[in-house]
């Protein structure tokens, strides 16, 4: 069985600076052979819960400010419409057309460089409680039986107010929250995370709550946790991956 994996995106250099978080995704995908991806990114947020039903998604720059090469990237890899409506059912969402946005393809370019293995799209149900996006995880639990790896695409810390584009130390007040989060993970206290705006420096970590919200839906989609990597990039983006077993 799969496990459900939570990454950190970062900025969306991560595609092209071979930084540790982008070395690592890279090897990370060589120890995985999923038949297909389902995917939940802190970048397409709706108030219920909707599914890309596209054959081929488009890669999508939903982004601006950075090199003219990372407007040229590109991840054609395919949808899998039959999928994307049997999820659509277990969550009792909307099918719609939809391509990849960066916190999709930006990871996966790097995992999954081939771009052969379908990936469908789920989209943040943000309006949502931190109870009912764990239990949409656990709605998507099913597919790991199958060998369908279901990701969630955030960030353990995202301030981008705090950028410091030069440092990838991160100062006091995000190394707290990042470590009360592994504590939390490692200890598999549940009841704490889904209250995880009571952590120390919550809000000045997340200032919005969308790049936190993924992790809850790998951690209900799996197990116990693991920390699979940590590094910091610009002094605020923890760039953590976990999987649940």
């Amino acid at each position: 069985m799969l496990p459900s994996l939570f990454i950190s995106h970062g900025s969306p250099m991560l595609a092209l600076t071979p930084t540790p978080a982008h070395r690592f995704l890279r090897e990370l995908g060589k120890t995985l052979s999923p038949k297909a991806i389902v995917v939940v990114s802190a970048h397409w947020e709706t108030p219920s819960p909707e599914v890309s039903i596209s054959a081929w998604p488009d890669t999508i720059h939903d982004f601006g400010g950075f090199p003219r090469e990372l407007f040229e990237c590109q991840y054609p890899a395919p949808g899998e419409p039959a999928l994307a409506q049997r999820v659509a059912a277990l969550l009792d969402a909307k099918c719609v057309e939809r391509g990849f946005d960066h916190g999709a393809w930006v990871p996966l370019s790097l995992m999954f460089p081939g771009a052969d293995i379908p990936v469908v799209s789920v989209s943040l149900p943000v309006r949502w409680s931190n109870g009912e996006l764990a239990g949409l995880g656990k709605y998507l639990a099913v597919l790991r039986d199958e060998g369908i790896l279901v990701i969630g695409s955030g960030s353990l810390t995202h301030n981008l107010y705090e950028i410091m584009p030069q440092n990838n130390q991160a100062p006091g007040w995000v190394d707290t929250f990042a470590s009360w989060v592994n504590t939390r993970l490692a200890d598999n206290d549940r009841e704490a995370l889904l209250n995880w705006q009571e952590a120390p420096h919550a809000r000045d970590n997340h200032p919005t709550p969308e790049h936190f919200q993924p992790l809850l839906v790998a951690m209900g989609a799996g197990g116990e946790a693991s920390q699979l990597h940590h590094s910091v990039e610009h002094g605020v983006l923890t760039m953590d991956v976990y999987a649940f077993a």
